[in-house]
């Protein structure tokens, strides 16, 4: 996860992350009925390099009895949780193309999104994410979606723009 400017810059980043990348997909969907290349979709888990395999069972079983949970429930197994080690979760959209192959970390594509600087490569950025405010209506304290949308289409396009051309 990148290094935000400030936390009211990290607090943006979490209104944003999720309506992001339902634009993202969205607009990746798009793409790809409009493209040669065959696309799926793949969920990494990246576990700290201390967590045990009875650790990453324990969190594996929890979160599926966090789906079925009561509210009293709930709040049980989220403490447990979150005593316990958590994966990064990687979100890669994986493309094909006849003999081609690339792949396209989404969450990369999101940061880029919310990121104020619009840099290329925010995988890459050295410095912390600024949130660009102009996806927000900070008056009625909610995501602006037309402009959310329409910068997640220039970004997707840009990002199919860039793929080899056999």
């Amino acid at each position: 996860m990148p290094q935000f400017a400030t936390a009211q810059d990290q607090r943006y980043a979490q209104a944003l992350m999720q309506p992001a990348l339902i634009r993202i997909i969205d607009n990746i969907r798009k793409q790809l009925d409009a493209s040669t290349w065959e696309g799926s979709y793949r969920d990494d888990m990246r576990w700290p390099a201390e967590t045990t395999a009875e650790q990453k069972q324990q969190y594996l079983a929890l979160q599926e009895m966090l789906e079925k949970a009561t509210p009293e429930e709930h709040d049980q197994i989220q403490a447990t949780l979150a005593q316990l080690p958590s994966p990064d979760h990687r979100y890669a959209l994986c493309l094909k193309k006849q003999d081609q192959q690339q792949e396209i970390d989404v969450w990369q594509l999101c940061y880029r999104l919310c990121n104020a600087a619009d840099t290329a490569d925010t995988k890459n950025h050295t410095g912390p994410i600024t949130i660009d405010t102009s996806l927000l209506d900070l008056e009625m304290g909610d995501v602006d979606w037309i402009a959310l949308d329409k910068k997640a289409k220039r970004l997707v396009e840009e990002t199919f723009q860039a793929l080899p051309t056999p």
